[in-house]
């Protein structure tokens, strides 16, 4: 397929934007009850709208309310033009469900097309999914992406770690797309195989549905002698491919503004914050029929950056949520400043666990590592990391060095974070 990065000017990108917020906010508050009532309490109407600025006038939607009409109650369109639907894990709560109309899918696989011809991939290419398939998005928005740009899919999902291995040296893919902490894992697989992981045909990596670092990032580059590129999405909003980095460009995916309007706004006021400014990544769907979202508070902390492609924004590297942020004796801590820190330890491998207690009056913090190899004394280790967290993030933290392989490995998302602090 030829690939279409929509609206060449800053002019007409911004015109299409104001065209499709207005037809997302008719089509909300006449088909999703929701919406309607949201909209009224909050003294608006759809017809208000005559700018973008404007849309800082309209309510907000969060994860409970998708929790409060489920199953299928935030849905626009009736169950018969539903084609998919999709969940999250629910971990936490009740899943929060969404649909998708057959031209919703076409749009997403468009998208996702769209992200991987941007990290570098084309027709022709073997593209190595290992996302979880099911209701998770991941891996059959990968999967559609794919199949539209022209590549050629290995449907393998996530888990059997040995047999990912296996096929990536017998089918020879050149893309690979996999949540960074399971990379990691498959990189642990190749080396304890004793195969070289530079020696693989993998050329490109695209990596999302967590956040994740630049020491990360060449961690993966450094060992498998690939590019890999951020990309952003949330089943909520669509999936994945709501942003992408390019391959050889600046760091930071860049927004599909022609189908997302992305706002930044301050995580406790939910005041609009100018671009450059850190904090909440609010969006809204320009494009969505099933289930349109509007304001939707990802709790994901990021900043607007100019785009540098296309007259499209970029996003700045994830720094953390704020359902993830831990406060720590005052201070906010974040899994990705531990994991900075792990990977300036040559000697310890990328995989953690941040356990958090209160055994008296002060918060604990215990961090677990394991070293890439065997070694006898493990002191050194542990002071390192500790002294490095204690620089970079001003907190004191008990430092617990384990033998390879001792942590747990997860082939979706990783969990970095037990708070074991009593609650009430």
């Amino acid at each position: 397929m030829s690939v279409d990065y929509g609206p060449a000017s800053a002019d007409e990108l911004r015109a299409l934007q104001l065209d499709r917020l207005k037809a997302t906010l008719a089509h909300a508050g006449a088909n999703s009850p929701h919406y309607r009532r949201a909209f009224a309490e909050a003294g608006v109407d759809p017809a208000d709208l005559r700018s973008l600025d404007d849309l800082a006038r309209f309510p907000f939607t969060t994860k409970d309310d998708l929790r409060a009409h489920y199953p299928f109650g935030m849905f626009a369109v009736p169950m018969g033009q539903v084609a998919r639907i999709h969940a999250s894990s629910g971990t936490t709560g009740k899943p929060t469900v969404v649909g998708y109309t057959a031209e919703d899918i076409r749009i997403w696989a468009g998208l996702v097309a769209r992200s991987i011809h941007a990290a570098g991939g084309r027709a022709g290419m073997k593209v190595h999914v290992a996302y979880g398939y099911g209701l998770f998005t991941g891996g059959l928005g990968a999967h559609y992406g794919a199949e539209a740009l022209g590549c050629t899919v290995i449907p393998m999902s996530g888990g059997q770690t040995e047999k990912q291995v296996q096929l990536i040296r017998d089918f020879a893919p050149e893309i690979i797309m996999v949540t960074p902490s399971y990379m990691l894992a498959i990189l642990d697989e190749f080396r304890r195989q004793g195969i070289d992981p530079a020696a693989s045909s993998l050329r490109y990596g695209i990596f999302g549905a967590e956040p994740w670092t630049e020491a990360m990032r060449r961690e993966i580059e450094g060992a498998f002698g690939l590019q890999a590129t951020d990309i952003y999405g949330l089943s909520e909003v669509m999936g994945p491919g709501v942003a992408q980095e390019f391959v050889g460009g600046a760091p930071g995916p860049t927004i599909w503004e022609d189908h997302f309007y992305p706002e930044i706004v301050h995580p406790e006021t939910g005041a609009v914050l100018p671009d450059g400014e850190e904090g909440e990544l609010v969006l809204t769907s320009l494009s969505k029929h099933a289930l349109p979202i509007v304001r939707y508070r990802t709790r994901d902390l990021t900043r607007l950056l100019p785009g540098i492609a296309s007259p499209m924004r970029r996003m700045a590297k994830i720094t953390g949520r704020c359902d993830d942020m831990l406060i720590v004796r005052g201070v906010n801590l974040f899994p990705t400043q531990i994991e900075e820190q792990v990977l300036k330890c040559p000697g310890l491998a990328p995989h953690f666990l941040i356990e958090v207690s209160r055994p008296g009056r002060l918060d604990q913090v215990r961090v677990r590592v394991e070293t890439r190899e065997p070694v006898g004394d493990i002191a050194p280790h542990a002071r390192q990391l500790a002294h490095c967290i204690k620089s970079a993030i001003g907190i004191s933290a008990e430092v617990e060095v384990n033998a390879p392989g001792s942590l747990p490995r997860s082939a979706g998302k990783a969990a970095r974070v037990r708070d074991l602090r009593a609650r009430g």
